[in-house]
């Protein structure tokens, strides 16, 4: 049954959702995530009758004590920044003095070095779909252009036959809060995707006049979850052991290009990143493999 607290509660939960798509302009991932966070948050300060106008420093230190026994550190501290720009929102909009949670520690993580693929295993992996049939040549497109380009799973699979410049050789994209970027595309990635276009996708599209370069058979999209099954089942006919996903090869694309010398900056804008410091950590990644190499073939390591 609802009660003043609870509408009260939504009332606020649907300004600060709103305040994060349109004012801050994060992606609706993103968006999602911190909605499921403060959800979770509310229904504490709801059992204790608690408003959040009204909630103290040591409540919301307790809420994250609590959390922190049944949720992972990377969630938990998703959980300590959904909370904080809340509290951050509220202030701003006048609607509290001050953030109770102004105080509280954002929770470090430790950073993973990402998966990647050595040049060798990219093209293994990459040379697995049968370019003698229609689905094979789309499959080889999307690959090439995920390598190519280091773009997001889900800003591949919403590319548009717009987005594509093969005269030019570049593609335009929508990364994160729906910023823009253009990307180089190169040689090999456009010469699938003509082939695809030639031959493979009008046979996909049965005569579909869908905007979407990967449409599937309704003319939308194809699905993120669809491309995950497609880069798995390439990766075990090329007998590759590793955990094969369609980040590791974004991952392989900004690791590649560091290491054949390319300059941060350029890395950080091919890949959409805002911070520079994201970027960075494929930095980390070259600098482990130049130290293997150096272990393994100095006469003095």
């Amino acid at each position: 049954m609802r009660n003043d607290l609870s509408d009260g509660m939504d009332d606020l939960a649907d300004q600060y959702i709103n305040y994060l798509r349109v004012e801050r302009g994060l992606a609706d991932n993103t968006v999602q995530a911190y909605s499921r966070d403060l959800n979770r948050f509310f229904q504490f300060l709801e059992s204790h009758s608690l408003s959040p106008l009204k909630v103290t420093q040591n409540r919301i230190s307790e809420y994250v004590s609590m959390i922190g026994n049944g949720l992972s550190a990377r969630s938990v501290a998703r959980n300590v920044s959904a909370i904080k720009m809340f509290f951050r929102f509220l202030a701003a909009e006048g609607k509290i003095k001050c953030s109770p949670a102004r105080l509280l520690e954002s929770q470090r993580l430790s950073r993973r070095l990402p998966g990647t693929l050595t040049p060798g295993e990219v093209e293994r992996l990459i040379s697995q779909p049968d370019l003698s049939n229609p689905k094979g040549q789309r499959d080889r497109a999307m690959l090439e252009i995920l390598y190519a380009t280091g773009l997001r799973v889900s800003e591949l699979v919403s590319l548009e036959l717009l987005n594509i410049n093969l005269e030019a050789g570049y593609l335009r994209t929508l990364g994160k809060g729906s910023k823009e970027r253009v990307v180089p595309m190169g040689e090999k990635a456009m010469k699938a995707v003509k082939e695809y276009l030639s031959n493979g996708r009008p046979h996909l599209t049965r005569g579909n006049n869908s905007s979407y370069l990967f449409p599937n058979l309704r003319g939308r999209p194809m699905t993120r979850q669809g491309f995950w099954k497609i880069i798995k089942k390439c990766g075990r006919q090329a007998g590759i052991k590793k955990n094969i996903t369609p980040h590791i090869l974004r991952h392989s694309f900004a690791s590649h290009l560091l290491e054949g010398g390319a300059d941060l900056r350029a890395v950080q804008v091919m890949l959409g990143h805002a911070d520079i410091s994201t970027t960075q950590i494929y930095t980390h990644v070259t600098r482990e493999r130049l130290k293997e190499l150096h272990e393994k073939c100095h006469p003095r390591p």
